[in-house]
Formats: structure tokens, C-alpha cells, sequence
């Protein structure tokens, strides 16, 4: 199910980010924001379970996380999510997903997996800016999916059609979140209007 989070901050800021003039350092703090903003609605449904804990009044039954969090960015752009949300739950475990897209074909290829090993039982979470021709995403997904992840959200901040159906044919388990759902894809995969190549203006590389 693809969910649209039209929160005015989250639309500032994102605007902020679509600009060209924005430079590296404002990008990143939107970034910051806007990924934390996101990660307080996406949890709205985390399951809670009963704890008993003692206050410096007195006993309270009260309520803690009863599921681990598991962020997992796709490399590299997606580390650009990861402090934001960090920032907000503390706790989450991170794994880490390296994938690359072919300028030609467009297709992903895996460099890189790490995974904690509480994968399989948590709530995992795949960040990554942008959910263009949706390649990455699936491929991403997939790879979780044979650690025994089960509970998984896909975080973009922008996101294209294409993209989209994608996903939500190969993995139509899968919750989408983005902040924003852009027109299309242009004829060199990228998403238009976008913000751009996300990786190359978060860490400044042109």
C-alpha cells in the first residue's frame, strides 16, 4: 500500500531540497528532518507490550516497544535518512545494503550486505531517498526477505510512478512511505521534477 505523508513540514522542507542553489549542508539538515518527521508516522502502529517499572513516586504499569527496529539504508544514498531517524528511536538496529545502478541498463547490482541478527523478527525499515525505476528497491527488498525479514516498510523521500507499480507488483506485501509522489521518469531514469541525484548532493561529489 503506497501512503503519501503530506505533512506541512515535511512539504517545507522537502521544497527546500528540490531548490538547485540548496547546498550540501542544507540538503543534509532537511534531510536530518524530514527523515525523522517521516519515521514519527510511519510508527504510529508499533506493537507495545505491558511492563512494570518503579518511579520515584511509586509502581507504574505503563508500556514499552514490544518489536526491535531495523533500518536498513541502501548504500549509499540512503545513510542520508539514517541520523534523522537514529534521532528519534535511539534503539534501531542498522544493516547496511550496497547497491549500485547500471547507467545503461538501469539495473541494480549487490556490492554489499550486512544484517544484525535479529532481522527475521523485527519491523524493518529500507530508506532510501529516492524510489526512481523501483530496481533497487525490489532488489533490496528481496535480499531482506531471504534473512526472514517479514514486517517491511520502504522509505523514500521522493518517489516516481514507475517506481511505484514496481514495487507494489514484485512486493505487494511491502508498505510504501514517501513524502512525495513526483510525475515521472525522465529518459535517463531519473525522477522529474526530483531533487536530482540525491547521493551526489548529500556528500557533495558534484
Amino acid at each position: 500500500m503506497l501512503k503519501v505523508l503530506e505533512h506541512p513540514l515535511i512539504t517545507h522542507k522537502l521544497t527546500q531540497m528540490r531548490k538547485k542553489e540548496t547546498g550540501t549542508k542544507d540538503f543534509r539538515q532537511n534531510l536530518d528532518e524530514i527523515a525523522g518527521l517521516m519515521a514519527y508516522e510511519i510508527t504510529r502502529d508499533l506493537p507495545l507490550e505491558p511492563v512494570q517499572i518503579e518511579t520515584p513516586v511509586q509502581t507504574c504499569n505503563t508500556f514499552t516497544l514490544g518489536k526491535e527496529i531495523v533500518l536498513v539504508p541502501i548504500l549509499r544514498a540512503g545513510l542520508g535518512m539514517v541520523n534523522g531517524i537514529c534521532n528519534l528511536i535511539p534503539t534501531v538496529k542498522i544493516a547496511h545494503v550496497g547497491l549500485y545502478r547500471d547507467e545503461e541498463t538501469l539495473e541494480p547490482h549487490t556490492y554489499f550486505e550486512k544484517y544484525p541478527k535479529t532481522i527475521h523478527d523485527g519491523i524493518v525499515m529500507i530508506v532510501d531517498p529516492m524510489l526512481a525505476t523501483g530496481g533497487s528497491a525490489c532488489a533490496a527488498i528481496e535480499m531482506v526477505k531471504r534473512q526472514g525479514a517479514k514486517n517491511i516498510r520502504l522509505v523514500c523521500l521522493v518517489g516516481a510512478p514507475e517506481g511505484v507499480a514496481a514495487v507494489e507488483k514484485e512486493h505487494p506485501d511491502v508498505d510504501i512511505y514517501l513524502a512525495a509522489l513526483d510525475e515521472k521518469l525522465n529518459e535517463k531514469g531519473y525522477i522529474v521534477p526530483g531533487l536530482g541525484d540525491a547521493g551526489d548532493r548529500i556528500f557533495g561529489t558534484k
